[in-house]
């Protein structure tokens, strides 16, 4: 995770700012924070967008995009995050937040399917809220956990390895003068 892979991926800020989604953040986006690319904002913008992420709830967006205001970090990687999340992904996520919830309430699991309706979340929901929030919760925070801890640690592996290749060159370098001095 270099910065070059980061930068290559990243949208264009105009873009961003241009984004209907986003409209209600207006000269907010105008910070120049939200688009920095180092060690702190990528590793931070990857915990929000995680977390965020793994809670199933709705205004995703909005919300990952709100702690990135407030944080300064990287406003697209945060967004881009939430969308490991998405329609295809949601029901299984959900699913696996739910069971892992029941087993550590020791709640016996009910069979039940995932449907975005008033009546499901009136009739369904209730019955399995407190596995899935404890669920969710738990996965939101391991998943920003080690999000945070990979680009950091990825970070600092890099920069280490770009340091000692200069380190290398430059001794080459020292060498190859010498060399044509004598």
């Amino acid at each position: 995770m270099t910065k070059k892979l980061f930068k290559r991926l990243s949208p264009d800020p105009v873009k961003i700012r241009a984004n209907p989604a986003l409209r209600f953040l207006g000269v907010l986006l105008h910070d120049p924070h939200l688009f920095h690319l180092n060690r702190h904002s990528v590793s931070i913008a990857v915990c929000i967008g995680l977390f965020v992420a793994f809670l199933p709830i709705p205004g995703q967006i909005p919300l990952v995009a709100f702690g990135a205001l407030v944080l300064h970090c990287n406003l697209p990687i945060s967004v881009a995050l939430v969308w490991i999340t998405n329609p295809f992904t949601f029901p299984f996520v959900l699913y696996a937040e739910y069971k892992l919830g029941a087993a550590i309430l020791s709640i016996n699991e009910q069979s039940f399917a995932i449907e975005m309706s008033w009546q499901w979340l009136q009739s369904e929901f209730v019955m399995i809220w407190q596995p899935l929030l404890l669920g969710s919760i738990i996965t939101s925070i391991f998943f920003a956990f080690f999000g945070y801890i990979a680009v950091q640690w990825s970070w600092r592996f890099h920069a280490i390895k770009r340091w000692n290749e200069r380190k290398i060159l430059r001794k080459k370098n020292h060498m190859n003068t010498h060399k044509h001095h004598s």
